[in-house]
């Protein structure tokens, strides 16, 4: 007998396409992707006419101003003070509980499930930097002015409800957030050594 070659048959290749298309698609939709996080801020919006401007002027006692110069030393409202100061001098001005005529204005306001109570409505924590300033102690600041707005809504939440903010229902926590509402303005960094 004779032996010949036999003859490999060929593999359908046909669906190979589809089946790496099919691999394709579910790695797509079970894999997690990172996404980026930044800093939640709102920007104001645009102004309707100009010549309202005179009305939306911030009084000088509402803005609480935090300077952050290249050597990464704190200035709040002229006073230099180390960063571990930072989130009680906020919280001081944001409540102004003694109605300091240094202070934001205090203002009578409804609020659901509160009633009537004296909120600094218009109150404004500017923050501007040096760019010379380091990142690690931008994130500080930024930090420490975030946990002073916390810490306060934390505060009034559990007096009224018990609770952590974290842990309100969204009706209750917009309450909260309307007695203090999160206004950190960051002002466009500067170079203060440069010549212009």
């Amino acid at each position: 007998m004779a032996k010949g070659k036999r003859k490999v048959p060929d593999i359908n290749s046909s669906s190979t396409a589809d089946i790496a298309f099919l691999l394709l698609i579910f790695f797509l939709i079970t894999t997690s992707m990172d996404t980026d996080r930044g800093l939640a801020r709102r920007l104001p919006p645009p102004p309707e006419n100009i010549e309202n401007n005179d009305q939306d002027k911030v009084r000088q006692r509402n803005i609480f101003q935090v300077f952050l110069n290249m050597y990464d030393q704190l200035m709040v409202n002229g006073e230099v003070i180390d960063v571990t100061q930072l989130r009680e001098k906020t919280k001081e001005f944001i409540q102004n509980k003694e109605n300091s005529e240094n202070l934001p204005e205090l203002v009578s306001k409804e609020v659901e499930f509160f009633g009537p109570v004296m909120v600094t409505e218009k109150h404004v924590v500017s923050l501007q930097n040096d760019r010379s300033s380091s990142y690690q102690a931008y994130i500080k600041v930024q930090n420490e002015l975030v946990a002073a707005y916390n810490e306060l809504r934390n505060e009034i939440s559990e007096e009224k409800f018990g609770k952590k903010y974290a842990d309100l229902n969204e009706e209750q926590q917009k309450a909260v957030r309307e007695i203090y509402p999160q206004k950190i303005s960051e002002a466009e960094p500067k170079k203060y050594g440069e010549k212009k």
